[in-house]
């Protein structure tokens, strides 16, 4: 009994670890944020929510850009986006294709050093 107790309890303990470990990272220092990984995370937001958030968008999402957020609204759009209308198509995207365009838009906030449109 002892030994099954223990073995539970070491399955739930890393079960929580490893949850933790695929959280998307949004503590970010706004000043050490590589160029390029912006470049990249811009090009990814683009290509794949742009065509949802923008002014003429039929599906109704609001148009957001990078300067539509101030950096903790941004951070707490990545922290939990479980009631997001486009949550689904978050699910779908990997980790780091998600940390990319958290960096982007995150950059780019309207109280960032350098706020940013999407045009």
């Amino acid at each position: 009994m002892k030994k099954t107790t223990i073995l539970l309890l070491s399955i739930v303990i890393g079960l929580c670890a490893i949850g933790v470990s695929f959280a998307l990272d949004v503590n970010v220092d706004i000043n050490n944020i590589d160029e390029r990984e912006k470049k990249q995370g811009k090009s990814i937001y683009r290509a794949e929510c742009r065509q949802c958030h923008k002014a003429d968008s039929e599906v109704g999402a609001p148009n957001l850009s990078p300067d539509s957020k101030v950096m903790a609204h941004w951070q707490e759009a990545f922290t939990d986006y479980s009631d997001l209308e486009c949550a689904k198509e978050w699910e779908k995207k990997s980790e780091e294709d998600l940390r990319l365009i958290f960096l982007y838009l995150y950059s780019g906030a309207s109280d960032s050093p350098t706020p940013a449109k999407c045009l």
